[in-house]
């Protein structure tokens, strides 16, 4: 018989990925069916409450334990052993963090700064502080950014889950001082070769990059780079900025950075839907730069990523090569023959997306997951870690229930999808028989070393009970992770693997389309 514990530590905090890592520990120990270990926030407590467990209550800045094994000796001993992590972790972050509070600013020798304001002028009256990167709990972002714009510094802000308002106070005063916020939520850039963020490896070139996007600049970067194309530097704005509530105000900026950046030969510009009023300004600006730009808007009867980056290597007159594809084994999937076809329509990406708003179709969803049932009714079910990219992929299919997981209601309190996958695994498991599973998984600094290992199991599960699984794999040739490695590993698994996340989702869509 099963035994539980559950603890609450008040007002203890550690971050979602260190915890992460602790629960897994925890999880592989002899004997223990479930670890829980996660700040006490809405949605970790709904997931400990749906595992079975007794709660008592709690508040989001509390430390959340329920553990379940198979005995009291395990529970014991796995009880002792999470001990011992949350005591390392403790000792590792009072004695490393100082008081630099997530701030990418670097310590000059003696005392450490206590605040990221003191740490930013340090840095720069010593020459060589150029940017601070601020990543900690969303509501603890903007006095952090505000002390690093007050202090000179343009500022990244990985953080999620700050407030709107708070985002165009930090912007408008950015602006007033002539410096560039990236984000809040920024989850890649990169500055003259050095990656921030969820950042592929790669080559260095003359394309540079604004984007309102991470996973969209991203799956840009990595065809430019499977083209032979380098970067110059991939600027992130935050996925908001082109909303009506910012008015693009870092778009602007990070524009007029890359014209005036020698460098830069050609700008790509990559969002999602923009609103129409925020999308007629940067128009006008985008006209009167020097450097040319293509714009990767999306929309429907607009470019998809794939199509924008063949734009791209023909206005720089490279070829367009045949984006690379793993078919499933054994399955005669016919996936696409050379550059601009989507699998399973015949059409190029551009063409291929349909004219009906994002979400129409067969009960698309941002918030649900992939849905319970059996037998399967021929559906698409897009089990997405990028916002972008699902959003490409909903446009591309025109048809499908699609969730990202990435969004900030899935990542409270958690870490990215693009590092744990529990949640996309959850989903994967509830796709029934005769549907098709669509997947994003992203490689690069910061994402997990090795995403084949944690979903190939899920995979092969959901194949086996005849759900037909494929997978738009990001990465470039130079990332840690092996882009042939992994590759091979979902493939091996039963997906059919494409890099090219619109044609992936072209090709999810024909097969539903061959099912019917």
């Amino acid at each position: 018989m099963s035994t539980d514990l559950v603890r609450v530590r008040p007002g203890v905090y550690h971050d979602s990925v260190s915890l992460m890592r602790v629960s897994r520990a925890v999880t592989a120990l002899p004997g223990v069916e479930v670890a829980v270990v996660a700040m006490a926030t809405e949605l970790n407590r709904g997931i400990a409450a749906e595992l079975g467990f007794d709660l008592p209550e709690a508040g989001q800045g509390d430390l959340l334990i329920a553990l379940r094994s198979g005995g009291p000796v395990e529970l014991e001993a796995a009880a002792a052993e999470l001990d011992r992590l949350l005591t390392d972790l403790t000792t590792r972050t009072e004695g490393g963090a100082g008081g630099d509070v997530g701030s990418g600013v670097g310590r000059a020798a003696g005392q450490p700064p206590r605040t990221v304001r003191a740490a930013a002028r340090r840095g720069v009256g010593d020459g060589v502080a150029t940017l601070a990167l601020v990543s900690v709990p969303g509501p603890h972002a903007f006095a952090e950014a505000m002390d690093a714009i007050e202090a000179g510094l343009p500022v990244m802000i990985f953080s999620d889950n700050v407030p709107v308002e708070q985002e165009v106070l930090l912007k408008r005063r950015a602006e007033e001082l002539g410096l560039l916020v990236m984000g809040p939520d920024c989850g890649t850039a990169v500055i003259g070769g050095a990656g921030l963020g969820f950042s592929n490896v790669l080559r260095p070139g003359p394309v540079g990059i604004v984007a309102a996007s991470g996973t969209g600049a991203q799956q840009v970067m990595c065809l430019l780079d499977m083209a032979g194309v380098g970067v110059s530097h991939v600027l992130g704005v935050g996925g908001r900025d082109l909303s009506s509530d910012v008015g693009g105000l870092s778009t602007l900026r990070a524009l007029a950075a890359l014209d005036a950046d020698p460098a830069t030969e050609l700008i790509v510009l990559i969002s999602k839907p923009p609103a129409p009023e925020v999308e007629d300004v940067v128009r006008r600006a985008v006209g009167s730069l020097t450097t040319p730009v293509v714009t990767a808007l999306l929309g429907p009867g607009r470019d998809d990523l794939t199509a924008a980056t063949e734009t791209v290597l023909r206005a720089l007159g490279v070829p367009v090569p045949v984006w690379r594809s793993w078919p499933a084994p054994g399955t005669g999937d016919d996936l696409p023959a050379g550059p601009g076809t989507q699998a399973g329509t015949g059409e190029t990406p551009g063409a291929g997306i349909p004219h009906g708003a994002p979400g129409e179709g067969a009960g698309a969803t941002a918030g649900t997951g992939a849905s319970h049932g059996a037998p399967g009714t021929g559906t698409l079910r897009g089990v997405y870690s990028g916002g972008t990219l699902c959003a490409e992929a909903r446009l591309v299919a025109g048809a499908g229930e699609f969730t990202d997981f990435g969004d900030d209601a899935y990542t409270r309190g958690r870490a990215h999808p693009m590092i744990d996958p529990s949640l996309r695994l959850e989903a994967l498991t509830r796709v029934p028989s005769g549907d098709v599973a669509l997947l994003d998984v992203v490689l690069g600094h910061t994402a997990d070393p090795d995403p084949a290992a944690g979903l190939a199991p899920g995979i092969a599960s959901a194949v086996a009970r005849g759900v037909r699984v494929v997978v738009a794999l990001v990465g470039s040739r130079d990332d840690p992770q092996g882009l042939e490695a992994q590759a091979e590993a979902l493939r091996a698994a039963g997906a059919a693997v494409f890099a090219s996340n619109a044609q992936a989702a072209g090709h999810a869509a024909g097969l539903v389309a061959g099912a019917r």
